[in-house]
């Protein structure tokens, strides 16, 4: 399928509108056997609503009128027309069902396609684009497509059928009538694409509006502490108004067009077709007698014409806002933002984890370099620690390391072979990686060490968390290692969700280590104790550590100092004190030998 290249702001055209709706239909596919059993249902139900007018006007032209009231043949009209509506409805309501439930399937199956689609994109996207404006388009603008499958398509074929069956009884029962009313579909059709062309727009902008809002609710609920804090209450609140308002005005342009190009319009029409008719039948009845059956049937399927129109019509709207929210859709499903690709197929495996940056450059947006000429090795059992002010580029080489970004200038080395090559598998199994704040999923703190990997067993669990002195606050909490935790660990401390994401790690039993200021939110006591766990833990595993208190890696192996995206030393802590350069004025920084931060950077 041809991917849809729009811009996220512009008016949809029409070819990308049926380029839209095509890929829509292709999610049809796989329930083709229950799309023919739907549809057939909907063929009788239509064949139904045809029939009754006829039986009426059977009974009126050839029983009513001229007083042949015999029982037996009125008894088999009136059981022929209630057998067709009581199986009518019978059918209605498995048709109804079966338009549902494949429905409910093809957003079943797009919703995880997007989920997954998300997954597979790379950090660079996410920096980019707010999480609410994400959540939206998987909740909300896939609930606006399943409409299309549930009401608009059913509608649109099952009023075509109708409106097909109606013709062709209006041209048995009178053809120069039924000419006449052909006139209706060309205005119809004008008004209908009318329709299109401003709707479009308007959904358009009301579907990103209602980005803007979650995005502006998401960023809110996450940041509320901070909110409350600063005082920042009323200016989030007036940005949040004002988003609503202009969701609020595109609102209100669908509804002004609604109001102006659906019901109304379709009804200014089937008064003009009712003038025809009624004036047709008073001219005719001049020259000779007319049928009342007739002009009851004429009448009648005249309104059942309108009936279907106005249907379309009014699901002409959920109809726009589903290819709207397929266009947003699609949109991510295009993305090719993707997480840096491995080598899926290969069979390297990490054996020792030996390290090596070669001449490494890198570039966050292509324009402004970040690293610069990165080169050094860090051998199986040894600590690196990286230090720096903010900005200094110490962060981009972890994310690199850990393939959140692709680079394209220099290479990353592991036991010799070229970190692409390795599978992605390979990578995440043999690297464990602990940040300054750690994330906590919903569920147990068992579940968050083992992040439900079957195969660790609670004797393994509970050696980890004995490791990292994980074990004696976990064992006061209710339920223990069943203990619930809630979104994001809120309810326990830094250090206790720090102590889980530790036992996390070592529970992986990785061969390289990746600490980002790993330390920074446990009190000095259990400090000192996870060092000497961490100690233990990197004898035979290659470390790579972020540090801003220098007094956590002094006896790290190699010492790199970053300034401005390149190391401008490197050495063993007192080689560097001795050096007397940017790490030495560091040291004295944090020491309270220096008052000013200028000192120290230059």
């Amino acid at each position: 399928m041809e991917d849809i290249k729009i811009d996220e702001t512009a008016q949809l055209t029409e070819k990308e509108q049926k380029r839209v709706l095509y890929r829509l239909l292709s999610y049809t596919k796989p329930h083709k056997k229950e799309l023919i059993l739907a549809f057939s249902l909907l063929v009788l139900t239509t064949l139904g609503e045809l029939a009754s007018p006829i039986l009426v006007k059977i009974f009126i032209d050839d029983y009513l009128t001229p007083g042949n009231l015999i029982f037996q043949p009125l008894l088999i009209l009136g059981v022929s027309y209630l057998g067709i509506q009581i199986v009518k409805s019978v059918l209605l309501f498995f048709q109804l069902v079966k338009f549902q439930e494949i429905a409910l399937k093809i957003i079943q199956q797009l919703r995880v396609d997007i989920f997954s689609k998300v997954q597979s994109l790379g950090l660079k996207y996410f920096d980019q684009t707010p999480a609410g404006s994400i959540v939206s388009r998987i909740t909300n603008d896939t609930e606006a497509i399943k409409d299309m499958f549930v009401t608009v398509l059913s509608t649109f074929i099952q009023s075509g059928f109708l409106l097909t069956g109606i013709f062709i009884t209006m041209f048995i029962l009178d053809v120069k009538l039924a000419l006449f009313c052909l006139i209706f579909i060309p205005l119809i059709l004008m008004v209908m694409s009318l329709y299109r062309k401003f709707s479009s727009r308007f959904y358009l902008d009301m579907r990103e509006r209602l980005s803007q809002l979650n995005a502006k609710l998401s960023e809110s609920l996450q940041g509320m502490s901070i909110i409350q804090v600063f005082r920042q209450e009323k200016r989030l609140r007036k940005e949040f108004e004002d988003i609503n308002e202009m969701h609020f005005n595109s609102g209100m342009k669908n509804i002004k067009i609604d109001g102006l190009l659906l019901r109304p319009a379709v009804d200014l029409i089937f008064i003009l077709g009712l003038i025809i008719v009624l004036n047709y039948f008073g001219i005719t009845s001049l020259d000779s007698p007319v049928e009342i059956g007739v002009l009851y049937a004429f009448v009648n399927y005249l309104e059942r014409f309108f009936e279907p129109v106005n249907n379309m019509m009014m699901r002409l709207s959920l109809y726009q806002q589903a290819i709207v929210a397929g266009a947003r859709v699609f949109r991510i499903l295009d993305k090719q933002e993707l997480a840096p690709a491995q080598s899926e197929k290969s069979a390297l495996s990490i054996e020792e984890g030996r390290i090596e940056f070669k001449n490494l450059t890198f570039s966050y947006d292509g324009q402004r370099d970040v690293l610069k000429n990165i080169s050094f090795t860090a051998n199986p059992g040894e600590t690196v620690a990286l230090v720096g002010h903010t900005g200094s580029g110490k962060s981009s080489i972890i994310n690199l390391l850990m393939r959140f970004y692709e680079y394209e200038n220099g290479d990353i080395l592991i036991d010799g072979k070229s970190i692409r090559d390795f599978s992605k598998e390979e990578l995440r199994d043999k690297m464990g990686l602990v940040l300054q704040d750690p994330f906590l999923f919903y569920g147990t703190v068992r579940d968050n060490i083992t992040l439900h990997n079957h195969h660790l067993t609670d004797e393994q669990v509970e050696e980890a968390a004995n490791f990292v002195q994980a074990h004696t606050f976990i064992e006061k909490l209710e339920d223990t290692y069943n203990h619930k935790v809630v979104e994001r660990g809120s309810t326990l401390s830094s250090g206790q969700r720090q102590l889980i994401a530790f036992a996390r790690t070592i529970a992986a039993n990785p061969k390289i280590l990746v600490l980002d200021e790993a330390t920074a939110n446990i009190d000095t006591e259990t400090e000192e104790a996870i060092q000497t766990a961490l100690a233990k833990m990197r004898e035979g595993r290659t470390t790579i550590a972020i540090a801003h208190r220098l007094s956590t890696i002094q006896d790290a192996n190699l010492i790199l100092v970053l300034h401005q995206g390149e190391i401008v030393e490197r050495g063993t802590h007192q080689e560097l004190l001795a050096l007397g350069g940017l790490y030495h004025k560091m040291f004295l920084l944090q020491n309270g030998a220096v008052e000013r931060l200028e000192d120290v950077i230059h």
